[in-house]
């Protein structure tokens, strides 16, 4: 199934945004007895990293990408590119395994994955917002 280039911004948003509500909805489904000032401090430090050195720059590289396309349609899962969706399916699988595992304790689940699920959350926001920017261009046009 082909979609427009935008839409691929979009579904960006929707993959990301889901993501980071998850898994910030699990760190902080284990944060009540783990709330500490020295928590909260951790969980922004493991924010700021992520959106700094990882989620960021993923936005920015490909936004770039995706409106680099000459081609008005593309196919739907085109929205990242393999090593995006390696990266993706390695933290699935790590998250999991830990949490299965049960090889993190709980106040580590609380402050690293509030710290991580917030910012994949902005991270699809972050999308949305430049999927809603390249929309309103498009239509100026």
């Amino acid at each position: 199934m082909k979609v427009k280039r935008d839409t691929l911004l979009l579904l960006a948003c929707l993959v990301w945004g889901a993501a980071g509500f998850n898994i910030l909805r699990i760190g902080l489904s284990a944060y009540p007895a783990h709330r500490t000032a020295m928590n909260f401090l951790l969980s922004a430090l493991v924010f700021a990293l992520f959106q700094t050195f990882v989620f960021g720059r993923l936005v920015k590289k490909h936004t770039a990408r995706i409106s680099a396309y000459r081609e008005e349609k593309h196919f739907f899962w085109k929205f990242f590119d393999a090593k995006s969706f390696a990266i993706m399916a390695a933290m699935m699988t790590l998250g999991i395994a830990l949490r299965a595992g049960g090889l993190a304790p709980e106040g580590f689940i609380a402050v690293f994955y509030t710290g991580l699920g917030g910012s994949l959350l902005l991270a699809g926001l972050l999308f949305g917002r430049n999927y809603g920017k390249a929309a309103l261009s498009r239509r100026a046009l």
